[in-house]
C-alpha cells in the first residue's frame, strides 16, 4: 500500500511537470500561428493599406518619439518652476499671517493686562455714575486706542456675565449676546490658553445683522482668579486682512485657501478654480482629514481633464493650513505650444508626401470617390438608388455593405412609421374611453341635479359621493396617490353605504396636515374600511345592542415610517379567528410569493384584479403593499371580541408633490 502511494505521487509529479512543458509548447505554437496569420493577413492587404502603414512607420514614428522626449523634458522644467514659484508665494503669505497672529495676540494681552478693565469686569456692586465716567474717559479710551493702533483688527470685544458691568459700545458686551456662537462653550476652562475660530460671516452684535465677510477670531478666557471665569476677550480680523493673497486676485491660474482644523475651506467668493472643478473641494477636505501631523505636503490632482498641484504648509498655533492650488493649464498650454510647433513641422513633411501620394493614388481610388459621393447624397436625404462598384477589393466590399445598410435603414424607417401610426391609434382609443367615462359622470350629475330640483337632498348627496368614487376608480393615472385623496374616497364610500343602514356609520379622521401629503397605494385603505362595514357589526343586535357604529382613521410618522390605524367599534373577532387571519396574512406575504410557495404571477394578477374592485380583501392589500414596498411593510391585526378591531398599515414615509387625482371636493350645502 505504501509503495502504491509513492508510485502515485511520482506519477502525479511527472504528469504535472509534463503538463507545464506542454502548456509552454502550446503558448509558443499559438504565438507562431499568430505571427504566420499576421504575415498572411499583411500579404492579402491592399496596396493602399501597405502604403499607409509604411507612411506611418517612416514619418510618424520618428516624429512621435522626438515629440515624446521633448515633451517630457520641457514638462519637467516647467513643472519645477511652477512648484518653486508656488512654494515661494506660500512662504511669503505664511510670514504675513504669522505677523498678523502676533499683532492679534499682542492686542489681546494689552486688553486683559489693564487692571482698571479687570476691576470693572469683576466688580461686585453697582458702579456709581462718577466711576463710570472716569472709566469711560481713561480705561475705555485705552481699549479703543489698542484697536486704532492696529487698523487691521476689525473688532475688539470683551464679554462678561457680571450684572454690575454695563455694556459700553463697541467693546464691552454681556455674554448673553454670544450664547449661540459655536465657540462660546469651548472658551470655558481655557485658562491661560487661547483658541482660534474661523467663521464665514461677521455678525454685528448690536444691529444683529450679518456681513458676508469671513473672519478669524482669537478667543481667550479672562480669569482674574485662577479657575474662575470672569469673561471672554475676542479679537476679530477679516480674513481679507489676515491673508490678503487668499482674498485677492493674484493669478487666475492659482489660488490660496485657508483650511481650518475642521476641514472648512476659506477663500474669496468669486474664484474660478473651485467652480471649474466641483469635486476639488471634497478632495481637499479628504486630504486634510487623512493627515496625522502638521507637516507640509504636496500632491497632484486631476479633474475633468485638467491638472492641478496642491501645496500646503501648516500655520502653527492656529491648527490650520495655508493651501495653494496651482492650475497647470497655462503651463501645459505652453508645453503643448512647443509640442505643436514640433508636430507642425512634421505635418509639413507629411503634407508634401500626401500630395505626392494623392496624385499617384487618385486613379487607384476613383471607386472610393464614387462611394463617398453616394454616402454624402444619402446623408443629405436624397433618394438612394444604390451604388455599383465594379471589381472586388475593399472598395467593392464596402459598397456592398453600405447598400445593405441603407436597405436596412429604409426597413427600420418603415417599421418606425407603422409604430407611430399604432401609437396614434392607441391614443385615439384612450380618448374614446375617456369620453365614455365623461358621459357617465355627466349622466350622474344630471340625475343629481334632478334630485336637487325634487328636494331629495339625501339622494343628491349620495349621487355626488358615488360620482366621486367612480371618478377615483376610473381615473387610474398611477399606483400611488396622496393620503388626502384616499381619505376623500373613503368619505364618499361611507356616505354611499350609510343609505342602507338605519344607524349611520360615523367616520372620524384624525390625521395631521403633514401626513395628508404622504404617499400610499391607491385603493389600499378603502378595502379595509369595507371589511369593517360588511363584517364589523354583523352580530350587532346580539352582542352590542344599539351601539353606535364608528370608524376611526389615524396616521402619524413613527421612526421614519408612515403608520395608519383603522379602528372600528364592532363585534371584533375571537382569538382563534384572529390567529387564523394572521396566519393567512403571513402565508400571503411577498416573501412567500418570491420564494416559490405561492405563484408570484397569480398573486400579482389577483392584486391587479382586486385593485379594480371595491371588495379587496385584507390578504390582497397586505400582499400588494409588500410587492410594492418590501417585506418589512404591510398589515397588522389587533382585535378584541365585543370591543372592536384595529388594522395597522405600515408604509414608507414618502411625501408627494403636486396632485394625483385632481379631484374637486363638492360642496354639499
Amino acid at each position: 500500500m505504501v509503495r502504491m502511494t509513492r508510485r502515485l505521487r511520482v506519477f502525479r509529479a511527472f504528469t504535472c511537470k509534463y503538463k507545464q512543458k506542454w502548456d509552454g509548447f502550446i503558448v509558443m505554437r499559438r504565438g507562431s500561428n499568430l505571427v504566420q496569420g499576421f504575415v498572411s493577413w499583411w500579404e492579402h492587404r491592399s496596396l493602399q493599406s501597405r502604403l499607409i502603414a509604411a507612411y506611418i512607420a517612416i514619418i510618424l514614428v520618428p516624429s512621435l518619439l522626438v515629440s515624446i522626449v521633448s515633451f517630457r523634458a520641457i514638462n519637467e522644467t516647467y513643472m519645477k518652476d511652477a512648484v518653486d514659484k508656488s512654494a515661494y508665494i506660500l512662504d511669503m503669505e505664511k510670514l504675513h499671517i504669522m505677523n498678523q497672529i502676533e499683532s492679534m495676540e499682542r492686542s489681546a494681552q494689552l486688553a486683559v493686562s489693564d487692571k482698571e478693565v479687570l476691576n470693572y469686569l469683576t466688580r461686585k456692586t453697582e458702579p456709581p455714575l462718577g466711576e463710570l465716567v472716569d472709566f469711560n474717559m481713561s480705561a475705555f479710551v485705552n481699549l479703543t486706542r489698542i484697536q486704532f493702533n492696529n487698523p487691521n483688527i476689525e473688532h475688539l470685544h470683551l464679554f462678561t456675565d457680571n450684572p454690575y458691568a454695563y455694556e459700553i459700545w463697541p467693546i464691552i458686551y454681556n455674554e448673553r449676546r454670544i450664547k449661540d456662537e459655536i465657540w462660546y462653550k469651548d472658551t470655558y476652562g481655557l485658562g491661560d490658553l487661547q483658541m482660534w475660530s474661523f467663521q464665514h460671516t461677521d455678525r454685528d452684535l448690536i444691529k444683529r445683522t450679518v456681513e458676508q465677510e469671513p473672519k478669524v477670531s482669537l478667543l481667550r478666557e479672562i480669569s482674574v482668579i485662577s479657575g474662575e471665569h470672569s469673561g471672554i476677550i475676542q479679537v476679530d480680523m477679516l480674513l481679507s486682512e489676515f491673508s490678503p493673497r487668499t482674498f485677492t486676485v493674484q493669478d487666475e491660474q492659482s489660488q490660496l485657501f485657508l483650511v481650518d482644523e475642521e476641514g472648512e475651506i476659506f477663500s474669496r467668493a468669486k474664484q474660478s478654480l473651485l467652480s471649474n472643478a466641483p469635486m476639488m473641494e471634497q478632495a481637499i477636505q479628504a486630504k486634510f482629514q487623512a493627515l496625522s501631523d502638521g507637516e507640509p505636503w504636496q500632491m497632484e490632482y486631476k479633474e475633468a481633464g485638467k491638472s492641478y498641484i496642491f501645496l500646503s504648509v501648516p500655520l502653527e498655533g492656529l491648527n490650520a493650513h495655508l493651501l495653494n492650488v496651482l492650475s497647470m493649464e497655462d503651463v501645459l498650454a505652453q508645453i503643448s505650444k512647443i509640442r505643436n510647433t514640433t508636430i507642425g513641422i512634421n505635418i509639413l513633411f507629411i503634407v508634401i508626401f500626401t500630395i505626392i501620394a494623392y496624385v499617384l493614388n487618385s486613379f487607384i481610388l476613383k471607386n472610393l470617390v464614387r462611394l463617398t459621393d453616394a454616402m454624402k447624397k444619402a446623408r443629405r436625404g436624397e433618394l438612394y438608388t444604390g451604388v455599383v462598384i465594379r471589381g472586388g477589393g475593399e472598395i467593392g466590399e464596402l459598397a456592398f455593405h453600405f447598400n445593405k445598410l441603407m436597405n436596412k435603414i429604409n426597413e427600420l424607417v418603415a417599421v418606425a412609421v407603422r409604430k407611430e401610426a399604432m401609437s396614434k391609434e392607441a391614443e385615439l382609443r384612450t380618448l374614446h374611453n375617456q369620453i365614455d367615462s365623461h358621459f357617465l359622470y355627466n349622466t350622474l350629475e344630471n340625475i343629481r341635479m334632478l334630485a336637487e330640483m325634487e328636494d331629495q337632498r339625501e339622494i343628491a348627496d349620495s349621487l355626488t359621493s358615488l360620482g366621486g368614487m367612480m371618478r377615483y376608480n376610473f381615473k387610474w393615472s398611477g399606483d400611488y396617490v396622496k393620503l388626502r385623496d384616499e381619505l376623500r374616497h373613503i368619505r364618499n364610500y361611507i356616505e354611499v353605504m350609510n343609505i342602507r343602514f338605519d344607524t349611520p356609520i360615523t367616520l372620524i379622521v384624525d390625521v395631521p396636515n403633514v401626513m395628508l401629503e404622504a404617499e400610499v397605494l391607491k385603493m389600499s385603505l378603502q378595502p379595509i374600511v369595507e371589511n369593517s362595514v360588511k363584517h364589523g357589526w354583523y352580530e350587532e343586535a346580539e352582542v352590542t345592542g344599539s351601539k353606535d357604529k364608528t370608524i376611526i382613521i389615524r396616521a402619524e410618522a413613527v421612526r421614519g415610517k408612515c403608520q395608519i390605524w383603522i379602528q372600528d367599534n364592532g363585534t371584533g373577532m375571537a382569538e382563534e379567528e384572529l390567529k387564523l387571519l394572521r396566519n393567512q396574512l403571513h402565508s400571503s406575504s411577498c416573501e412567500k410569493v418570491n420564494s416559490g410557495e405561492a405563484p408570484a404571477s397569480s398573486a400579482v394578477n389577483e392584486v391587479s384584479r382586486s385593485d379594480r374592485s371595491a371588495g379587496i380583501g385584507l390578504m390582497n392589500v397586505h400582499q400588494r403593499i409588500q410587492l410594492f414596498f418590501g417585506a418589512q411593510y404591510g398589515l397588522m391585526l389587533h382585535s378584541t371580541q365585543g370591543v372592536g378591531t384595529i388594522v395597522t398599515i405600515t408604509l414608507p414615509t414618502v411625501v408627494m408633490t403636486g396632485g394625483d387625482e385632481g379631484e374637486e371636493t363638492h360642496n354639499r350645502g
